[in-house]
């Protein structure tokens, strides 16, 4: 029997970027809220960015109900990304390469003198 821990546990439930955005064209733009986060992966040596774009009217616009390459804005950046086909809940899955439109994690606190 597998055993489950804390981190197994919450470790999908962790994101990088959890709150409002701006997802552009050039003809469009649509408010939305999105749940990002992101990887470097060594393979390729690129800093890789995904996560989903809640649903939303103006969205539905923007890209006609299909993929679309936009650019996604939040209040720490903007950065390049692509749209792809909304799932049955009117989702879009949002993937982008290179630095994302969120911060990455802080660099450590420098310890406490006593």
């Amino acid at each position: 029997m597998h055993e489950r821990t804390a981190t197994t546990e919450h470790e999908h439930e962790e994101h990088d970027y959890h709150g409002p955005a701006v997802v552009f064209t050039a003809e469009h733009q649509a408010h939305v809220s999105v749940v990002l986060r992101g990887n470097f992966q060594p393979i390729d040596g690129r800093f890789h960015w995904y996560g989903r774009v809640e649903p939303s009217p103006d969205l539905e616009e923007l890209t006609a109900g299909g993929r679309a390459e936009v650019v996604l804005r939040t209040p720490h950046g903007e950065a390049v990304a692509t749209l792809s086909d909304p799932d049955p809940w009117h989702r879009y899955r949002v993937t982008g390469l290179g630095r994302p439109p969120f911060p990455l994690d802080a660099e450590p606190a420098a310890p406490e003198s006593p």
